[in-house]
Formats: C-alpha cells, sequence, structure tokens
C-alpha cells in the first residue's frame, strides 16, 4: 500500500485525532486509554486510485478515514465489479479480518484522496482486551455491517431499479454530514446496485427533470428525499419514470 507516515499519532493535530475520538466506539474511552490508542495509530496519505488491501490479503490492520472515501468492492474473473460499500470521513474499516485473523474478504481502494490511520492487529488486539465495553462496541459495528448487507442483498433481489437506486441514494446522503451531494459516478452506483449504466443514466435524468436530483460531475445531489423514500418503500411498484 503506497504511504506517507508521518510518525506517531500523538504528533498529529487535534483535528485529526477527534475522527478518533468522535467515533461511537471510542467516544467512551477513558483518557488515558485513548492517549494509549493514539499511540498505536499511524497516519497514511494516498493518492485516488491506491490498492489498500486486496481479497485475499492477511487482515493485519484496522483503518479509520480521516478525510476522503475508501470503495469496498469485489471483481469477478470476467471483469465485472461489485461496490459493497464506500467509507467516509469518521467511519473505520477492515474490523472483520481484523478480529478474526483471517484474509481480506473483499478489496478496499481509495476513490479521493484520502487520510487515514491504521493501527496494527499486534496492537489492537491485546488493546481490546483491556477494554471490555470497547469489545461490545465492536460486536455493534459488525452486527450494523451485516445489517447493511442485508439490506442490499434485500433490495437488489427484491426491488426493480428505482427502488434500488433510491435507496443506494438514501443511504449514501446519511452518510453526509453535511448536505445531500454525493460524491459517486453513475458507473460507481450502477455498481452498487447491480445494473448499467446507461439504466442509472436514464433513471437518474427522469428524476432531475422532477428536480429530485441534480446531476454534477462527479457527484449527484439530492434535491428531495421524500419521493425516493415513497420509491424505496414501494419496492417493485412504480417505475418513477
Amino acid at each position: 500500500m503506497p504511504q506517507q507516515r508521518t510518525g506517531e499519532a500523538q504528533g498529529f493535530s487535534s483535528s485529526k485525532l477527534s475522527v478518533l475520538r468522535k467515533h461511537p466506539y471510542f467516544v467512551d474511552l477513558e483518557p488515558e486509554a485513548f492517549d494509549q490508542l493514539c499511540r498505536y495509530a499511524k497516519h497514511v496519505t494516498l493518492k485516488r486510485g491506491a490498492t489498500i488491501f486486496a481479497k485475499g490479503d492477511p487482515g493485519n490492520s484496522l483503518f479509520a478515514v480521516i478525510s476522503g472515501t475508501v470503495k469496498i468492492s469485489i471483481s469477478s474473473p470476467d471483469g465485472r465489479n461489485a461496490i459493497l460499500n464506500l467509507i467516509g470521513a469518521g467511519e473505520i474499516f477492515g474490523e472483520i479480518a481484523l478480529l478474526d485473523g483471517s484474509v481480506r474478504s473483499a478489496d478496499a481502494t481509495a476513490n479521493t484522496p484520502c487520510e487515514l490511520f491504521t493501527i496494527d492487529r499486534r496492537e489492537f488486539i491485546p488493546f481490546v482486551r483491556s477494554q471490555p465495553g470497547l469489545a461490545m462496541k465492536f460486536i455493534e459495528l459488525l452486527c450494523t455491517r451485516i445489517r447493511w448487507t442485508s439490506d442490499q442483498v434485500e433490495q437488489v433481489i427484491l426491488q426493480n431499479l428505482p427502488g434500488r437506486l433510491a435507496s443506494a441514494l438514501l443511504r449514501l446522503t446519511e452518510k453526509q454530514p453535511q448536505g445531500r451531494t454525493i460524491a459517486i459516478t453513475q458507473q460507481e452506483i450502477s455498481e452498487m446496485v447491480g445494473m448499467t449504466r446507461e439504466s442509472i443514466n436514464k433513471q437518474l435524468r427522469a428524476w432531475a427533470a422532477r428536480d429530485w436530483v441534480r446531476l454534477e460531475h462527479g457527484a449527484i445531489v439530492v434535491l428531495k428525499a421524500e419521493p425516493l423514500q415513497a420509491l424505496a418503500e414501494a419496492g417493485s411498484g412504480d417505475e418513477g419514470e
């Protein structure tokens, strides 16, 4: 993984460390425990497109996103891709293989220029064992991941294109701290919902004509969430065009 490490985390600005401190799974740590966690964290900067890890790699690190977006995806031998998740600032990833000691279950790629904190498994696992409350938080995190995956599978199997696309847009807007601008290309969202880019483009243009969304270069702005929510709940009903 291309990276630039600038020393131990205690030398970083408070704004960067706040990514860890504000995370729901670290916010309740005692100050001494949080300081110890920060000593384990290493700073990494990545260019867009850089591979963070590949499916089958050893799961030897936990990652926290300081800035930028990380794409979690899988690919088939014939070159087809599926995006499982987009991880943004303030989120963590890589916890599954880290905790069970097995290999990575998907690829992680810098979808934009990124800054990350990474914590080595050899240091993190003993730390978790010393913090029972943190262990419970990670159980909650894994349950959240399972629910997210279950929802995605349900949408792909049961919903039509408008329902799938509306659900995906609404999920992505939930991650935006301000506004409803989603930094995603139409190709990327097609890989999230399992439809062709042409079908995605046709549907988005129909919604743009109704002022439900606005299409920008490399981004989609959700203008009206209510009609999208109705389509998502309708599932296999109105095609939304």
